[in-house]
């Protein structure tokens, strides 16, 4: 009998191994990069933070550039949640593993957090794909680390604690990767965190403020559903339904005369929404037909993406209690990519929404069903690749600004386990695993990468706020 047997590509792992050979490969990666070796942020050489900032900016909205400085200026944090190019630059000198997985490219704490899965279970995931790209495992933990790190110590907590959070979420990611290592691959590809499975996961660790906390998180992320976008986004204007004003965050596309033509963006994004439909299941297809198109406006999003172009749609079905509003958003090449040459195994997309999407999809346990790309030529003449997604389901973040020690241990924690169950999806959960073995060494090593890095962090924003004093870069404050 002829063997027909064969295997699926999965980011970073080789095809027809057993368990025992991929074990190897992680140990073999040890050897040649000792766990110890990660605590180096080799920050001897780097390049000017500014300098990449500004390389960034050409190829954003040229009036929304002064706004992405102003926020990052905020705080050391909020720098550190713009500045994914530069960390990716110094990851990508920094000692490796080697071993590849999807990466979400941009880890920080606040690109965690409650969503609504198709099934209309509340989930706890990663929720930000911009900058997703193939690279070495650590690359995530690593930012992660180091927005943990630079969110205690802005919350004042002493350095000891500090070192704590990081630690903990490092094992955690470590001691996750070991269970699903033990699972089989249908097992550990269906895993994700339920909320209220969640809830009874930590309830032993969390006392009774604590648990109060979860709860009320919970209630508010439910509240907040597409819906409730709609209530707050959109008014009656004039007999018709609208997407209204929102200062520095919605501008109705009616409204940026004379920055753009208002009739030549909505046909562009017409266009766009026309042919975006091509890349969702052909049943999502039926259903979004059944919705028009009402009203657009554009979005100033996040920190890290301000200036990419963002634009909400408000679509109507069946009547005036019928509404969706979908988001599309401009996908730019991967900060990672200039440092990552796509292994010749990997697919190579050509519009970068569609790396978006695919990554989304490949780390997330459950994505939105609305999730898919296209590209559209500009009213400028520029020719851009978006990607499509609903407008806040369900979604809700974490308050990190006001979280004790223990709350951030916690919670760093969870984020920890996520990246872990994301990273088993995506690459060889056995090889890392192997890779990591059983001691604290890597966790010991990163909580000192994240010291450093740290560190540097708010070395980099005092350069930003110095090179805004000067006037090498102009700052829109308070926005």
């Amino acid at each position: 009998m002829n063997d027909t047997s064969s295997s699926v590509f999965q980011p970073g792992q080789p095809p027809r191994l057993t368990p025992s050979q991929r074990a190897e490969v992680g140990i073999a990666a040890r050897r040649h990069t000792p766990l110890e070796l990660h605590a180096d942020a080799a920050l001897a050489s780097r390049r000017d933070p500014v300098t990449i900032l500004e390389t960034q900016a050409r190829s954003r909205v040229p009036e929304l550039v002064p706004v992405r400085y102003g926020r990052m200026l905020v705080s050391p944090f909020t720098y550190l949640r713009g500045a994914a190019a530069m960390m990716a630059a110094d990851l990508a000198v920094a000692p490796t593993s080697g071993l590849i997985t999807q990466l979400c490219g941009d880890a920080h704490l606040l690109n965690f957090g409650l969503f609504a899965s198709p099934e209309r279970q509340l989930v706890f995931d990663v929720n930000d794909f911009d900058e997703t790209y193939p690279g070495p495992f650590e690359w995530d933990i690593k930012r992660l680390a180091t927005s943990l790190v630079t969110a205690a110590r802005e919350n004042g907590h002493p350095h000891k604690d500090q070192r704590k959070v990081v630690f903990n979420a490092v094992e955690r990611y470590r001691s996750a990767m070991n269970e699903f290592a033990l699972q089989g691959e249908l097992a550990a590809w269906y895993v994700q965190a339920n909320m209220e499975q969640a809830q009874t996961l930590f309830a032993g660790r969390l006392d009774k403020r604590q648990r109060k906390d979860v709860t009320a998180a919970l209630a508010k992320a439910h509240k907040r559903t597409s819906l409730q976008a709609m209530g707050n986004l959109t008014a009656v204007i004039d007999g018709r339904r609208q997407i209204i004003d929102v200062p520095h965050v919605i501008q109705p596309v009616r409204t940026l005369l004379p920055m753009v033509d208002d009739q030549l963006l909505q046909s562009e994004m017409r266009t766009l929404l026309a042919r975006y439909v091509q890349s969702v299941p052909s049943s999502l297809r039926v259903l979004l037909e059944r919705f028009e198109i009402v009203d657009m406006a554009r979005k100033v999003v996040g920190v890290g993406s301000v200036g990419t172009r963002c634009y909400i749609v408000l679509l109507r079905g069946r009547d005036e209690e019928d509404w969706l509003i979908l988001q599309v958003k401009e996908a730019q090449t991967s900060v990672l990519a200039a440092h990552r040459p796509t292994p010749t195994s990997l697919p190579v997309f050509d519009n970068q929404g569609e790396r978006v999407v695919a990554g989304q999809r490949l780390m997330q346990a459950s994505s939105d069903i609305f999730l898919g790309w296209e590209s559209v030529r500009g009213t400028d003449g520029q020719t851009r690749d978006y990607y499509v997604r609903q407008l806040r389901d369900w979604k809700g973040s974490a308050a990190i600004e006001t979280m004790s020690a223990d709350d951030l241990r916690h919670y760093g924690a969870l984020c920890g386990w996520t990246l872990a169950r994301a990273h088993a999806r995506a690459g060889d959960r056995i090889a890392i695993a192997a890779y990591l073995g059983d001691t604290n060494v890597f966790a010991h090593a990163v909580t000192d990468f994240a010291d450093s890095y740290a560190a540097q962090t708010e070395l980099d924003h005092a350069a930003l706020r110095t090179a805004a004093i000067e006037g090498r870069i102009t700052v829109a404050a308070g926005i």
